[in-house]
């Protein structure tokens, strides 16, 4: 079990940014020995993870070149992962042969995650900070990806472009979110955290989901094309996500520089 305390002096530096939340700090904090857990509060999210997993190899393959076939396709990029969590992202691509960088606002997922890491046999830079403070360093990557994080931040237009700042030039990012629609309220919220309790309860708030358009105008802001989109549903009989052509709930948008 991870001592929290050790952890607390990094969380009340992040704190004093204008675009982390306090709140949302603690919120994955508290939860962040569940993240590898099949049995645990995530244990949906591990499924949820597979899917898209599924869309972000082929989308970045393809736009360098390469064969999603191939064991080590992603050899040779490198890729950071902006609000890594506990490593979900992170560890499929560092295992298909890309050089990983995983930041996050959370002293206590990032410590997870460099445990699971090294239980994995995978090597992964995992650092506690925040990309606006990566951005003012002089380090860019090939592919950089934002995954559930855009509806928890206060200020998403600043995020989209670090994540902009970050990608080299002709480089390649995904943005994943929830769009703000009635479905999505009733399912992400109303269903997934208070029906079925996937989540817990507080997860997200339903204002601060993005529509696809709204995305897309920040992105552009952000000196970022789109090229592809994709959708992801639930099937809650058999407990798969699968990529769809609806964006009315998840989706992802994936863009070039």
């Amino acid at each position: 079990m991870l001592d929290k305390s050790k952890f607390s002096h990094i969380s009340k530096t992040n704190e004093n940014s204008s675009n982390v939340s306090a709140a949302e700090i603690e919120r994955f904090d508290n939860l962040a020995e569940s993240w590898w857990d099949p049995n645990g509060k995530y244990k949906t999210a591990l499924i949820f993870n597979q899917a898209r997993i599924s869309y972000f190899i082929p989308q970045i393959c393809q736009r360098f070149g390469k064969d999603p076939s191939q064991a080590d396709c992603l050899k040779g990029l490198t890729i950071l992962d902006v609000g890594s969590g506990g490593g979900l992202v992170c560890e499929p691509l560092a295992a298909r042969g890309a050089a990983v960088v995983g930041i996050d606002a959370s002293g206590m997922s990032i410590a997870v995650a460099k445990r699971h890491a090294l239980k994995s046999g995978l090597t992964i830079d995992y650092r506690h900070m925040l990309s606006s403070d990566l951005s003012k360093q002089d380090e860019k990557f090939d592919v950089v990806i934002n995954a559930e994080v855009v509806e928890h931040v206060p200020d998403q237009a600043a995020l989209i472009k670090q994540c902009g700042d970050l990608t080299k030039d002709a480089g390649f990012v995904i943005l994943a979110t929830l769009n703000r629609t009635l479905k999505s309220y009733i399912i992400a919220i109303l269903g997934a955290e208070y029906v079925m309790r996937y989540l817990p309860v507080g997860t997200h708030s339903w204002t601060k989901f993005v529509r696809p358009l709204e995305l897309n105008q920040m992105a552009s802001s952000a000196g970022l094309t789109q090229i592809s989109e994709s959708g992801m549903a639930y099937n809650p009989i058999s407990r798969r996500w699968r990529l769809t052509k609806s964006l009315s709930v998840n989706y992802i948008q994936c863009y070039k520089k």
